[in-house]
């Protein structure tokens, strides 16, 4: 029975810390700490137009004729000197009239490619790129007129910045996901990533690399994840500009949330397991640390909920801390299935953390057993 204690403290022990400790960590090591010149935001509003870097925007795009138009027109509007700025659209075997409206919108270049994926999608369109900069953005995800500016300050501010990741609010018309919840307090662990040492994870919405950082990976592992650790183990910094600001529409339901990270936990698990993730060499102590705390841990945790929850049932009996935890598992699960009909708030936040923890093992699930497909889908809902 000893042995089933030491079991349920550890595992109960990563959990709080994975979810909580490791964000205090951050903040305590940050108050500690003076932070680098190029992790501070806000550099980027008065540089002068003659200083700026050119910069080609690479919009990879399948079946998007509803909205690249606006996007295009988006990127257009930029506060960013038109000579300066590259827009590219590299259309992903798109099955419909997403290269014409492209080109009526006013792209630069507009690249019509088989199906392929959205990762060889930009990576043809780096290769076509003339940009000192490459930017990325989603096809539905809208920048505000400052945000190139934003993004590629921090490149200017250290020679060793090669990767900076913006910031993306998500729009929620009233459905019942909590996606913007749990992206808030993402942000601040990124912030406090990027202000200790490098971050460990960016988005598809709003991201730049210098041109000579670029990497191509594999078709089936996203940039997002992939990108941070990569950069870090070459040398460079992968930071955080909370002031170049994007936004995009969020999944409408927590069922459509679980089926998104479903699917991105199946490009994910490849990364983490075969991606070079796992390896040490290149991180230091420091940004180790955070590898393992932000993304092995937290992609643990559906396994480490497992034991807590098998374990306080196997020691019911064995003291009121046990008893305590099974009791307060047994709640978190009622209200999750509860939010179905009963729409409270605290119910839909309970539903929201049992699937989308879930859906990081069920996205190894599918890996392991269908493998991962380069190409993608649009999310329902977000367009």
């Amino acid at each position: 029975m000893l042995a089933v204690k030491l079991v349920f403290w550890i595992s109960a022990v990563l959990v709080v810390y994975t979810q909580l400790g490791y964000g205090l960590l951050l903040a305590l090591l940050a108050r500690l700490r003076p932070p680098r010149p190029s992790s501070l935001p806000g550099g980027g509003e008065r540089t002068a137009a003659s200083e700026l870097p050119s910069v080609s925007i690479v919009v990879a795009a399948y079946q998007e004729a509803a909205v690249i138009a606006e996007k295009v027109a988006n990127l257009r509007a930029l506060d960013y000197p038109r000579d300066r700025l590259e827009i590219i659209v590299a259309c992903d075997g798109s099955p419909d009239a997403t290269p014409q409206r492209a080109r009526e919108a006013g792209a630069d270049v507009v690249l019509e490619l088989p199906r392929g994926g959205k990762i060889r999608a930009q990576d043809a369109a780096v290769k076509r790129a003339r940009g000192a900069i490459v930017a990325f953005s989603d096809a539905n995800a809208f920048w505000e007129p400052d945000a190139l500016r934003q993004l590629v300050a921090p490149f200017a501010g250290d020679p060793k910045v090669g990767y900076v990741c913006g910031q993306v609010r998500f729009v929620n018309d009233g459905g019942s996901n909590q996606e913007g919840l749990y992206w808030r307090y993402e942000m601040r662990l990124r912030a406090l990533e990027s202000r200790l040492r490098s971050i460990t994870g960016g988005n598809g919405a709003i991201y730049a690399t210098r041109r000579d950082a670029y990497i191509e990976v594999d078709p089936v592992m996203g940039h997002d994840l992939s990108f941070p650790f990569n950069m870090v183990k070459r040398g460079w910094l992968a930071l955080y500009a909370p002031d170049a600001r994007a936004c995009e529409r969020m999944v409408p339901s927590i069922e459509g949330e679980f089926a998104r990270r479903r699917r991105m936990m199946s490009h994910g698990w490849p990364i983490v397991l075969r991606g070079g993730m796992l390896s040490p060499k290149g991180y230091g102590p420091l940004y180790a640390l955070m590898i393992v705390s932000h993304r092995l841990l937290r992609y643990a945790s559906p396994f480490l909920h497992l034991v807590v929850l098998l374990t306080s049932f196997a020691l019911w009996d064995q003291g009121w801390v046990y008893a305590a935890a099974v009791i307060l598992q047994l709640i978190v699960l009622l209200a999750a299935a509860l939010a179905r009909w009963v729409p409270w708030r605290a119910f839909l936040v309970a539903r929201y953390y049992v699937l989308t923890t879930a859906a990081l093992a069920v996205g190894l699930w599918d890996w392991r057993r269908h493998g991962t497909e380069a190409g993608w889908e649009p999310a329902e809902g977000t367009r």
